[in-house]
């Protein structure tokens, strides 16, 4: 029975962990979970899944639900105690934004291997996650789907020699609309992922390729990969999740259909694999597969994100503290599509690069860099 501590359980990832953890009640045990402020879903997830310890991190919040025999709490601390929770075996960090940093950093001092679905702890904190996890020796697995299609054409060792990584990318719900159109779509639009069920957030950055400029950065902490070891290719079928290609020029491929349950589940089993109830490739009905270089004029935010890739240091840092504001801008109608990247430009033309040597030096800069871009609104 492996026992998980599920941090960020209401949002899109953290349902389908619970999704897997019940289809093999006999080895899965959630036994800690915590979320930011949906009181009301939380609540119902933890009536439902009733683990010992049931936290939301904002502390007004109310948990109500028939809670008899589990420990609740509310507040910062309390959300340390759940990331770092002493009787899990896992800790399952689904939490979007910044705050998936905090929650990785706990788990690993308290010695936990972790599952890592959040993909700005090591955009905006890899060194100090690698050093954290060297210096305790855990474990870092790697849930999105990309990265987890890398780490198992490396056969489960992330330190595996190769010579190329080849990251592929839908091009998002907007890849066919006119350039000169894009200035005026709506959030719906944007929001409309012709394969891929997202939350918000992740969705907005598919469709600018943000989250392709993150994953780049994801590879070079994860398999130690040099920024011209990474090429990214938009893969319009999402049936090939990511390529390996080696010193004797053989490239490998993980393909499925479409489904964040592959990697959620295979985080938990690998080295073993069990049905997760996904369809077979039909690759006759798909007849082919494409791929193309992107476009560097329809998506800026990932030309912005490899420069800062480049730079590395506390820009990453700046580049998703101004992601954040400006696309919770956008989905708030506040800005039009094609000024978030005008908004994470000009912060990052005003952000000074520095070396990076604690969270709470890069808690400073993300906050800091919050309050610029809010400036540009």
């Amino acid at each position: 029975m492996k026992k998980i501590a599920l941090i960020g359980s209401t949002g899109s990832i953290g349902r389908q962990v619970i999704d897997v953890a019940a289809r093999y009640p006999d080895r899965f045990q959630i036994v800690a979970m915590a979320a930011n402020e949906n009181a009301d879903r939380f609540s119902r997830q933890v009536e439902k899944i009733r683990p010992r310890f049931a936290v939301l991190r904002k502390e007004s919040a109310e948990i109500s639900a028939n809670l008899r025999g589990i420990r609740t709490a509310c507040g910062e601390a309390a959300f340390e105690e759940a990331c770092s929770y002493a009787d899990a075996d896992i800790v399952f960090v689904a939490v979007t934004g910044f705050a998936g940093l905090k929650a990785a950093l706990f788990a690993i001092e308290a010695g936990k291997d972790i599952a890592l679905a959040n993909k700005e702890s090591l955009v905006v904190g890899g060194e100090l996650v690698l050093q954290a996890a060297r210096k305790k020796k855990v474990k870092i697995i790697p849930v999105d789907s990309e990265h987890s299609a890398i780490w198992q054409c490396l056969h489960f060792e992330r330190r595996a020699d190769f010579h190329k990584i080849l990251l592929t990318a839908s091009g998002g719900a907007l890849r066919d609309v006119p350039l000169e159109k894009l200035a005026d779509v709506t959030p719906q639009q944007a929001l409309a992922h012709p394969i891929w069920r997202m939350g918000a957030k992740i969705t907005i950055d598919c469709a600018t390729m943000l989250n392709k400029g993150f994953e780049v950065m994801e590879a070079m902490h994860l398999y130690g990969a040099k920024l011209s070891q990474i090429e990214v290719l938009v893969h319009r079928e999402s049936i090939v999740h990511s390529m390996v290609e080696f010193a004797d020029g053989a490239c490998l491929a993980q393909m499925s259909m479409p489904s964040m349950e592959l990697p959620i589940q295979l985080a938990l089993t690998y080295p073993q694999r069990l049905c997760c109830n996904l369809p077979s490739v039909d690759f006759c009905r798909i007849g082919a597969l494409h791929f193309e270089k992107p476009d560097e004029k329809r998506y800026p935010c990932y030309s912005l994100a490899l420069a800062c890739a480049k730079e590395g240091g506390t820009m990453p840092c700046a580049l998703n503290a101004a992601g954040e504001i400006s696309v919770s801008a956008f989905l708030k109608g506040q800005i039009k599509y094609t000024q978030i990247a005008d908004i994470i430009e000009g912060t990052l033309c005003q952000t000074n690069r520095e070396e990076v040597q604690s969270y709470a030096q890069l808690s400073q800069i993300d906050a800091l860099s919050r309050e610029q871009a809010a400036k540009f609104l």
